[in-house]
């Protein structure tokens, strides 16, 4: 087993594609909640700084900004 700690990862990952595209948490959870998922700002913090989320949460994030590809290359 590595040494890797895949919710820091997990939430890393999805922090450097929101600013790729330079967008905050509150432009995030206009655009889950325009995909009808409920969610806020404030939700979206607290499950990326604890990195307690489930993969269907990181599908929808990746939904919503419109992300095509993802590169795990350095994972």
């Amino acid at each position: 087993m590595s040494d890797i700690d895949f919710k820091k990862e997990a939430s890393k990952i999805i922090k450097i594609e929101l600013t790729k595209q330079d967008l905050d948490y509150e432009q995030l959870a206009q655009k889950m909640r325009d995909m009808g998922i409920d969610e806020t700002k404030a939700n979206i913090a607290n499950k990326l700084h604890r990195g307690a989320f489930g993969f269907a949460y990181a599908l929808q994030i990746f939904k919503a900004i419109g992300l095509k590809k993802l590169n795990l290359e350095d994972l």
